[in-house]
């Protein structure tokens, strides 16, 4: 009996040992866009556009990429971007930003700018809107 029981002991090590180091929880990959003034004051309530363009040949311009989200009370616009990796995957997507807040009389503050966002990271950047 002794006999059976050490080796089933070992096997069952290895599979409990194996199983919790196999076991790496996938971090959450966001985009948090900081929406500022000319004056360098925290904006709210802009619409903020996240998006991707295609590098195909022949694609050129097609949007592959689209997430849109309005700035809070700190100015900050965030996108959880768990959707574009995989676990495993490795890769950075650079990604065009659009910002529009619409003012009185029909006019609007705009502004664009790009960020670099690399998986399973919080990456930030700042647009600036006029």
């Amino acid at each position: 009996m002794k006999k059976l029981l050490f080796p089933l002991f070992f096997v069952g090590l290895i599979v409990v040992g194996s199983t919790l180091v196999g076991c790496n929880k996938k971090e959450d990959t966001i985009a948090k866009i900081y929406v500022r003034d000319a004056n360098n004051d925290v904006v709210s309530g802009v619409k903020v556009i996240i998006y991707g363009e295609s590098s195909e040949p022949g694609k050129q311009g097609k949007v592959n990429i689209a997430d849109t989200a309005t700035s809070n009370s700190a100015g900050e616009a965030i996108f959880n971007l768990n959707y574009m990796y995989q676990a495993g995957q490795a890769g950075v997507a650079v990604l065009n930003l659009s910002a529009n807040k619409p003012v009185p009389g029909g006019s609007s503050l705009t502004g664009s700018g790009i960020i670099k966002v690399v998986e399973e990271l919080t990456n930030e950047e700042t647009v600036f809107i006029q």
